[in-house]
């Protein structure tokens, strides 16, 4: 089904010079002069090859349909956080492995044990995932508060149980629980514990 430039969203599939592309980000132009347009960044699948291209609005794309099924991540095959990574699906309990080249460590950094997300598939193949838009994730070291300070807008470094490294306020310690923002990396404050 044929989509215009203009309604382009991101972690959109299309087949864009006869191969599929996954949409990673887009941007509606309006220079002051000549005609709109839109800039949208496009992972060529087969390849692998990340390519800004710029599209009229009016273009038409040929949509490509992929299915959304929402799995939990098991583990990490290599034990070593390279892959491949190995997901479950929550209706039939088939696992799937997800190749490290198909899942970048900006996201692989934030998966943890029975973390639930959305595996994009086409034709039976992965290609990528979505991380829910908050995750909570344990401190495993960060630097003991200083006595006296009183700054409120200073952040420090800490290590979350997953390896991954974020920027929390000076009274965050070690065990406790934090929201983060996976897409960013932010920290968005304290969890349950």
């Amino acid at each position: 089904m044929p989509i215009k430039a203009s309604d382009l969203k991101r972690g959109q599939a299309l087949k864009w010079e006869n191969q599929l592309h996954l949409v990673l980000d887009t941007d509606n132009v309006k220079p002051g002069k000549g005609p709109a347009y839109v800039q949208a960044k496009m992972k060529n699948v087969e390849t692998g090859t990340i390519k800004v291209h710029r599209l009229g609005t009016s273009d038409k794309l040929e949509d490509a349909t992929i299915d959304r099924k929402t799995m939990q991540y098991l583990y990490d095959s290599s034990g070593q956080g390279s892959g491949p990574f190995v997901f479950m699906d929550n209706e039939s309990f088939e696992q799937l492995e997800v190749a490290n080249d198909v899942l970048p460590p900006d996201q692989s950094q934030w998966l943890k044990e029975t973390l639930e997300t959305t595996v994009l598939i086409y034709d039976g193949k992965p290609l990528g995932i979505e991380l829910p838009a908050a995750i909570e994730l344990t401190v495993t070291d960060t630097a003991p508060q200083p006595k006296g300070a009183t700054a409120t807008n200073q952040l420090k470094e800490a290590t979350v149980e997953t390896g991954a490294r974020v920027r929390v306020p000076p009274f965050i310690e070690n065990g406790q629980v934090i929201r983060v923002n996976p897409g960013t990396g932010e920290y968005l404050g304290k969890g349950k514990e």
